[in-house]
């Protein structure tokens, strides 16, 4: 069920004598019902996936989190951003509420616009990617898709019904089942947190993964090549970023903290990358856990992403 969001949701700082220069997300955001802007969040209120994968449930409050942390930081290339409300999703309607979610961005894809999901477990993957194909089947686009995860899991876990365990294995079933050629690529990986077999379906699968011991900074040259070469294969790209693959005491927040994790910087400077290929069509955050957050540190990171994000696609690309 979608939930919309009212102006009352955004409250922050108005530095009112500072003019327009001075303006912070609060100031920029639209509630609206359809997307209008280039930019629009829709969340996705629910940690049923995660419960179903055994883990700690807390995530449904991730996108008010998200908003509430997001809402005082300062706006520089954007006018104003849509947002869409929450799809919230009842205890046994993960399915329901993924297929409501993709809908939404769909809608908002076909309008030219790059929606950003608010999560919420990463069950909200396959929402997502369910958007993106549903989106690019009625224009008969028929090109290849990337999905860029960064995550401490696969996620490629086997099951009948969906979970937060089970996302990007459903991708690539529903991408062999249309006929659409779909790359994933996970970075971050931890060796201690999959199991062999989940590291043998990514392999059968075709997964492309780096692991969280490879992203050292003296070894960016080597993750900027296998991101490049990812946009250089597809026509498309979905982003998606689970907080859990940062360090426990950058991300508390999260259902499964990481005992080591990758560099925060290092994500960002990969996500421009992403963005200055042009080929960025969805991107959502996954994982806010507020329950166990720690002086709001890991809703400041996500909300620094998003930012970050959305701030690179108001950029005018030549």
């Amino acid at each position: 069920m979608r939930r919309p969001v009212v102006k009352a949701d955004w409250s922050g700082r108005t530095d009112a004598t500072e003019g327009e220069r001075a303006r912070r997300w609060h100031q920029v955001i639209r509630p609206r019902d359809i997307a209008a802007a280039p930019v629009a969040l829709v969340g996705f209120a629910c940690d049923a996936g995660v419960v179903r994968n055994q883990g700690r449930p807390g995530a449904m409050a991730g996108p008010t989190a998200l908003r509430r942390a997001l809402a005082n930081v300062p706006v520089h290339a954007l006018e104003e951003v849509d947002d869409l409300g929450d799809v919230t999703c009842a205890a046994d309607a993960l399915e329901e509420a993924q297929a409501e979610f993709g809908e939404i961005v769909s809608n908002v894809i076909r309008s030219s616009g790059v929606p950003i999901g608010l999560g919420g477990g990463h069950e909200i993957a396959y929402g997502s990617y369910l958007g993106l194909q549903q989106a690019l089947s009625v224009v008969g686009d028929e090109g290849p898709v990337g999905v860029v995860n960064f995550d401490a899991h696969f996620d490629l876990r086997a099951g009948e019904r969906s979970t937060s365990g089970t996302p990007f294995r459903q991708i690539l079933e529903h991408a062999a089942k249309h006929g659409r050629q779909t790359d994933y690529l996970c970075i971050g990986v931890s060796r201690f947190s999959n199991t062999p077999a989940l590291f043998e379906r990514a392999r059968s699968l075709g997964v492309r993964w780096l692991l969280d011991e490879d992203t050292r900074a003296d070894r960016y040259a080597n993750l900027l090549e296998e991101m490049t070469g990812l946009l250089g294969r597809v026509g498309h790209l979905y982003l998606t970023v689970c907080l859990d693959v940062f360090p426990a005491a950058a991300a508390p927040g999260v259902s499964a903290p990481a005992a080591l994790g990758i560099d925060p910087g290092l994500v960002e400077r990969l996500v421009d990358v992403v963005i200055a290929s042009g080929k960025l069509r969805i991107a959502d955050i996954a994982e806010l856990n507020p329950k166990f957050d720690i002086d709001s540190r890991t809703a400041r990171l996500a909300a620094r992403l998003v930012a970050r994000i959305a701030e690179g696609l108001a950029q005018p690309r030549s």
